[in-house]
């Protein structure tokens, strides 16, 4: 039988998780829409692969699929929101660029909400994602 994968297991969530994380996708991705005029999308990008692509699958690799993957999140949206949040006075509504890193904000900042209270139930001793 073949190992189970990051991707796999998340694949294998109820609905409702799913449906955030392909949220997170969209929201996160779409910042390529914005990428030649706007430094701000460029830096969400960046985030977002550091993120999916190197963080998160190390974190993968060396833990398995425990609340502690929320930390590949922490890392790289927590300073990105702070970032953001800097540079919102630059996000007029409601221009589509404005509605886009306003979306990309609440969104990014809820995520983190639920990343932290999972990475405080890791170190609880609540490390299984159910």
């Amino acid at each position: 039988m073949e190992a189970p994968t990051l991707f796999s297991q998340i694949m294998a969530q109820p609905p409702a998780i799913l449906y955030w994380v392909y949220w997170l996708m969209i929201i996160n991705t779409a910042s390529i829409l914005f990428i030649i005029h706007r430094v701000e999308a460029r830096w969400t990008l960046a985030a977002w692969l550091l993120n999916g692509i190197i963080i998160m699958p190390y974190l993968y690799d060396q833990f398995g699929f425990v609340r502690l993957l929320g930390l590949a999140h922490i890392i790289v949206w927590t300073p990105l929101l702070v970032y953001l949040l800097g540079r919102r006075a630059h996000f007029a509504l409601p221009s589509i660029t404005g509605i886009y890193f306003w979306l990309l904000i609440v969104t990014n900042a809820v995520s983190l909400g639920f990343d932290y209270v999972d990475l405080a139930r890791y170190f609880l001793g609540d490390a299984q994602i159910s």
